[in-house]
């Protein structure tokens, strides 16, 4: 009872320097950027760190556990939770983070994708109410209305784009009419195997195996994950194979 009637503890600051070891990277030691986590130890760390790391290891740089014998990409996961409460306690990263990656895009004569310039203008926003700029709630939520069909509409077309081509390697099922397709980057090796199970009039999309490289794709890789580190940022489109479960090529 005594320390919930005294406000001073209640209102208690924390200072950064004292929770830095739960928000950095332990292979850069810099704060987590694209958080990525270990599913078999929860241990977490920037996606690109990891992915590098783990190219020539299959163990977690922390505790050394093994996380897979010969595919350990497949089972580390995407960790917006941890991602989030970085960028709310340390100011300006998330702003700085995002300008590194337009400027890259801008460096190599690309189109900035979708989803950053969203991220982008959701920061300035944010900025203008801060200083005072922002427009009067009705006006906002005026606007809001009127775009508010357009955003249900959008389907995900303001994200980074990706260009496909589903090849079939197996004799045991047939190739699909329309094999180049284009989607979300923010798509899923799982929302690929939903398409193709319900254009081959399949049972389930369990019965399936989606292959880069001759590699198996974990279901929860996004493609944006499989370009970089799969196609490793070769000519589009990506190329990807399909065949039934267990199937030997």
């Amino acid at each position: 009872m005594a320390v919930l009637g005294n406000p001073d503890m209640l209102t208690r600051k924390i200072k950064l320097c004292h929770i830095n070891a739960h928000i950095t990277c332990r292979l850069c030691d810099g704060y987590l950027i694209d958080a990525t986590t270990v599913t078999e130890c929860l241990h977490t760390f920037c996606r690109s760190c990891l992915v590098k790391y783990l190219e020539e290891n299959n163990t977690c740089p922390t505790c050394r556990i093994v996380i897979h014998q010969s595919h350990p990409l497949q089972y580390i996961g995407h960790d917006r939770t941890m991602q989030d409460i970085v960028y709310k306690l340390v100011p300006g990263l998330q702003e700085a983070e995002i300008k590194k990656q337009r400027e890259f895009y801008q460096k190599l004569g690309m189109e900035v994708p979708g989803d950053i310039k969203g991220e982008l203008c959701n920061i300035k926003t944010h900025l203008d109410q801060r200083n005072g700029d922002a427009k009067s709630e009705e006006t906002a939520n005026k606007e809001a209305g009127e775009e508010k069909p357009e955003e249900d509409n959008d389907y995900h077309r303001s994200d980074e784009q990706v260009s496909i081509c589903l090849e079939c390697n197996s004799s045991k099922l047939r190739g699909l009419k329309r094999k180049w397709i284009r989607c979300s980057a923010q798509a899923t090796v799982l929302h690929l195997k939903k398409f193709i199970a319900k254009k081959l009039n399949l049972t389930s999309f369990n019965e399936l195996d989606i292959l880069c490289n001759e590699e198996i794709l974990g279901k929860d890789h996004t493609l944006k994950f499989v370009v970089v580190t799969r196609w490793r940022f070769k000519k589009s489109p990506l190329l990807l194979h399909y065949r039934p479960k267990m199937d030997l090529l």
